[in-house]
């Protein structure tokens, strides 16, 4: 024990105290099949008994794996983005690997060429691929072609043979809609997100459906293209709010562009909520720190990205029922100060849901 306490323990000092081979260890420590169950827990016991932890290099040259995780992302929303870093980053701390961030933008012409090169030079054990990244074809195959592990997170395309993590984009939007018609808003502004992003048609289809099954058109002239940026949710305000028969409340496909309507609303001298209720998406941080603190949707960015580290480092976490290469996350409409009833109908029972 003394000349443990004066060095690192070894892969050696493991498999005596547990009583089994280096190999054993080795297998368990690489999450190998055919290793009974309960040794492989007293080989894990003894792992952090002694805080043993193997050397990156060492494992890799042992394992032919690089335990590394890549994730590729091109996104104007940081929310978004530093949301899924800080879930990614802390499973694979958890797990033993370590994450490798890399920003490609996505229309780029030699996006493939710049992928094969990531991918020859790290040889990551697992790649995840971020909007609008997960739905473009080129790095797609790249992926498949050089046999790198790759979890989407909420791609446009529901095929059943990837490895994917979302939430329901469409479900979530429906929620935001209701709730601002049984507030007693009819005249709602919608912002669309980026065309390039699957989750900006699918937040749209929400609401369209929640606006006809109350029996509500949808006016196109109420709806505007924005790219999920702050600077297009101001610009999306000033059209939708600049005509004559102007919206009563705004949804905006997420936090970014609300917070721009919200900054434009105010700017204009509306009072939010009293004369304009707004609506985001996301939850980001910023959602809850202005006043007044937005509604929106919290989305489950962080466990998304956990899920997909998991999906990659431990194969049997993939799958729900429903969806066998893919996992379907909850998420939670959060009521806040920037929406209420309509003047009119502020004594109904309705406004309590804020």
């Amino acid at each position: 024990m003394s000349s443990r306490a004066s060095s690192a323990p070894t892969i050696i000092d493991v498999a005596r105290e547990a009583g089994v081979s280096i190999k054993t260890v080795s297998r368990v420590l690489n999450r190998e099949a055919g290793v009974h169950e309960q040794t492989r827990e007293q080989v894990l016991a003894v792992v952090a008994q002694l805080k043993y932890r193997p050397k990156l290099s060492a494992r890799s040259l042992a394992g032919a794996r690089s335990f590394l995780i890549g994730l590729l992302y091109y996104d104007p929303s940081a929310a978004f983005v530093g949301g899924v870093q800080k879930g990614a980053a802390v499973r694979c701390r958890e797990a033993g690997y370590h994450l490798v961030v890399e920003s490609i933008e996505n229309e780029a012409p030699d996006i493939e060429t710049q992928v094969d090169r990531m991918v020859a030079a790290l040889r990551p054990d697992g790649m995840i691929l971020t909007p609008p990244l997960c739905d473009n074809p080129q790095v797609l195959k790249v992926l498949s072609d050089s046999g790198t592990p790759t979890v989407l997170i909420s791609p446009g395309d529901h095929d059943p043979a990837l490895l994917t993590v979302r939430m329901d984009d469409v479900h979530a939007a429906q929620e935001v809609t209701q709730l601002l018609i049984e507030l007693g808003h009819e005249r709602i502004g919608f912002i669309r997100g980026a065309r390039d992003q699957a989750a900006s048609e699918l937040r749209y289809q929400g609401f369209k459906l929640a606006m006809e099954a109350a029996g509500l058109s949808v006016d196109e002239a109420l709806v505007y293209q924005g790219d999920f940026t702050f600077p297009s949710g101001v610009a999306g305000a000033h059209h939708l709010l600049g005509q004559k028969g102007r919206p009563t409340a705004v949804f905006a496909s997420n936090d970014d562009m609300a917070l721009g309507v919200l900054s434009a609303a105010q700017r204009l001298g509306l009072q939010v909520p009293g004369e304009l209720s707004i609506a985001g998406f996301d939850d980001s941080p910023a959602a809850s720190l202005v006043w007044p603190p937005l509604t929106t949707v919290r989305q489950p960015i962080e466990e998304m990205a956990r899920v997909a580290v998991d999906m990659l480092v431990t194969p049997a976490a993939g799958g729900d029922e429903a969806t066998p290469g893919g996992r379907v996350l909850p998420h939670r409409l959060v009521p806040r100060d920037s929406t209420a009833a309509l003047a009119s109908r502020a004594h109904r029972p309705t406004a309590a849901r804020r």
